[in-house]
């Protein structure tokens, strides 16, 4: 029965380049085959093995789910519990979205947020500082309107582990999943599956060339961060089945249906024998040839999953690689499924093969569309020295932009640890590089926006394809940030006959109060500018002649620009 799945196995992986994978098969309730294939790691070319780790990537979601489950049966959660109640410390930009936002919705993808991944992809930020970064988030739906994946929703959902038990996602899982289970080969972090005697290494496909790429984490660790072996998740996708240990019921009946039952519509497969997919809570609820499956795939630089069950026929498939996500892991899924349904196999190779090659081409003509549709002998609007500083957003947080190599052949963006040369593409908008092997948001455009003075004040970026560009506003920089130059601003100036006061407290922060108005805080901005508190496009430049003397206010607003000099002592 096995051996044509065995020539299907070495056929997609010489097709899709796949270095290493480890394939495991559950029929009749019981782990009927288990083998690895190929190498785990291309520089050293040792096997894969039963017992080699993976990055599961957002199989880990099912994790998440089962270990709230467990919380649930001990009536220590509901699954219709706001999440506010247990995080306080929540918010989302919707009010209304912060109130009502429950468990069940961060668990089935309903949250009203697209994904916004770049919030923790880059793998710097605590789970405390990604919590409190969801407030800057912009939604693109209303609560509960439709699907929409969020690895956030998981860090979240996991936090809540954390608060709700007392321990740690990690010992958490650990105790009460995967040490019941007999998890031998596991870990919860890229630097444990690094230290890890058998640990398998990613490889990303650029076109139709295979990179060995290095180990980039995934600390929103309850979306996506376990590793374990083919052995160990065989485990895992024979407790879904029936939420059992040992014989032992772990997971009660009524939390697995609650994981297992078709909850938000996803959409239709162009493939007739899948035809509708929903989302459960931390599992996809499909249908293969008129069956009940239900299933988890995983993605990440370099890695691809996917375990799936078939519960009414107790059977099961996990399929591992550490090659970036292809139709490998569907393929042999499939071809399993057919076998131990019974049913004439589909070549789901011959259906996907080709779609492969058309992918490769397209890749090349794509590139060749984006490069005809610059706009070619344009130049930047402003001398590059004019881009340099830093940009700031609540949520995104810091991009420098500083002169490449020796400030004289272009700009250089970091961002949270990842940068590199920006290349010119037209007018104000430049593009990241292209670091197909490494994590990087490749080929993406910055748009380097100005004021009505002609300062460059902003970068726009798409983080987030489906919501307006990601607005870094300059960070404040110049002489506005010297005491000294900030005690020269006191004094009096008029304008008009009125009087107006420009004083220093304490701390060093300027204030404005113009002649029967308010006292108005004056923000830091950059050069000799501040920004007017709490007046959006209003503005006051101190001009300095000399460096011990500031002689005159200029204001900048939006109706004109205004010189009030320094009054004269009698």
């Amino acid at each position: 029965m096995w051996s044509d799945l065995e020539n299907l196995v070495e056929a997609s992986m010489q097709e899709w380049k796949v270095p290493g994978l480890a394939l495991a098969v559950i029929q009749d309730g019981e782990v009927v085959l288990q083998k690895g294939y190929g190498v785990r790691d291309t520089d050293t070319g040792l096997p894969v093995t039963t017992d080699t780790q993976f990055l599961l990537c957002s199989i880990t979601k099912s994790f998440t789910a089962a270990g709230l489950g467990l919380l649930v049966d001990e009536r220590k959660l509901d699954w219709d519990r706001p999440v506010r109640e247990l995080l306080p410390e929540f918010r989302l930009q919707d009010p209304v979205a912060t109130e009502r936002l429950t468990v069940r919705d961060l668990l089935c993808h309903h949250s009203g947020l697209p994904r916004h991944d770049w919030i923790h992809m880059p793998g710097d930020l605590s789970n405390a500082q990604t919590l409190a970064a969801l407030r800057h988030l912009a939604p693109n739906k209303d609560l509960r309107d439709t699907f929409q994946y969020s690895n956030l929703g998981y860090l979240v959902a996991g936090m809540i582990t954390e608060r709700i038990s007392g321990q740690s996602y990690e010992k958490f899982t650990t105790e009460r999943l995967m040490k019941p289970l007999g998890f031998r080969h596991f870990g919860f972090s890229i630097e444990a599956l690094g230290a890890a005697e058998d640990g398998a290494r990613p490889h990303a496909i650029d076109g139709d060339e295979r990179h060995r790429s290095p180990l980039s984490p995934i600390r929103a660790t309850p979306a996506g961060g376990i590793n374990a072996s083919v052995a160990d998740l065989a485990k895992w996708a024979r407790f879904l089945l029936d939420g059992k240990a040992d014989g032992r019921q772990l997971l009660s009946a009524q939390s697995l249906r609650e994981m297992t039952t078709p909850r938000v519509y996803i959409g239709r497969s162009e493939y007739t024998e899948i035809g509708d997919s929903h989302y459960g809570l931390g599992l996809f609820c499909e249908q293969y040839r008129g069956e009940r499956t239900i299933a988890h795939s995983g993605s990440w630089l370099g890695w691809g999953t996917l375990m799936t069950v078939m519960p009414e026929r107790r059977a099961g498939v996990v399929v591992l690689t550490n090659r970036a996500p292809s139709a490998v892991t569907s393929i042999l899924t499939c071809a399993v499924l057919d076998r131990i349904s019974e049913r004439e196999p589909i070549d789901w190779f011959a259906r996907f093969a080709p779609k492969r090659r058309q992918a490769i081409v397209q890749q090349a003509m794509d590139t060749k569309t984006r490069e005809a549709s610059r706009h070619s002998g344009t130049q930047p609007s402003h001398a590059l020295d004019d881009y340099v500083g830093g940009y700031a957003h609540p949520a995104y947080g810091h991009i420098e932009i500083t002169r490449d190599g020796d400030g004289s052949s272009g700009l250089h963006w970091q961002w949270r640890g990842l940068g590199g040369p920006l290349a010119h593409r037209h007018y104000d908008v430049f593009t990241t590089p292209e670091k197909p092997a490494e994590f990087h948001p490749d080929n993406m455009a910055l748009t380097f926006l100005y004021d009505r003075e002609g300062s460059i004040d902003r970068i726009a970026a798409q983080f987030e394809p489906l919501v307006a560009e990601i607005v870094f506003q300059r960070v404040a920089a110049g002489d506005v940030m010297d005491p000294a130059f900030r005690a020269l601003c006191t004094g009096t100036y008029t304008h008009s006959g009125r009087k107006i006061e420009v004083r220093c407290d304490a701390e060093g922060a300027l204030s404005l109060t113009i002649a029967g108005q308010p006292t108005r805080r004056l923000v830091p901005a950059d050069g000799r500018t501040f920004h007017i508190a709490q007046f959006e496009g209003f503005r006051v430049e101190f001009r300095r002649p000399s460096p011990s003397i500031v002689d005159a206010l200029i204001f900048h607003e939006p109706g004109g620009i205004f010189l009030a000099p320094r009054a004269v002592e009698p």
